[in-house]
């Protein structure tokens, strides 16, 4: 399973950036993936999770209304819509995925066994 992550750069705040992430090699019947953030000195932390095969979603709190993330199954990529943007969104985003999860597990980093490499989004004020 490969997991390429693209789109971040920078962005003045209050403005929009779309990521990407395409998946390829392995697929399972049902699985989960999602957006992962790590601010420079601080850990990873989740930002948003959809389920792939049921479309349902989950955000963290500080995202709420200003993300949305979604999937095109036809092209394996999943996106993140990322508006009002913030200097504190500012970090590289992560995506990652994983078969094995409850909707109760998403929010956690380690429980997915797959990873793309991260893309830098940086908000300045």
């Amino acid at each position: 399973v490969q997991l390429q992550a693209s789109g971040g750069g920078p962005v003045q705040a209050g403005g929009s950036l779309r990521l990407s992430c395409t998946y390829s090699g392995r697929t399972f019947g049902r699985y989960v993936m999602a957006w992962f953030r790590q601010a420079p000195g601080k850990e990873r932390e989740f930002v948003a999770a959809i389920d792939w095969r049921a479309g349902t979603t989950s955000y963290t709190g500080s995202v709420k209304g200003r993300f949305t993330i979604s999937k095109n199954t036809a092209e394996n990529t999943m996106y993140l819509q990322m508006n009002s943007l913030k200097p504190e969104d500012t970090a590289v985003y992560y995506c990652a995925a994983d078969s094995t999860l409850i909707r109760s597990s998403w929010p956690g980093a380690t429980a997915y066994d797959y990873w793309g490499q991260g893309t830098l989004v940086t908000v300045s004020s």
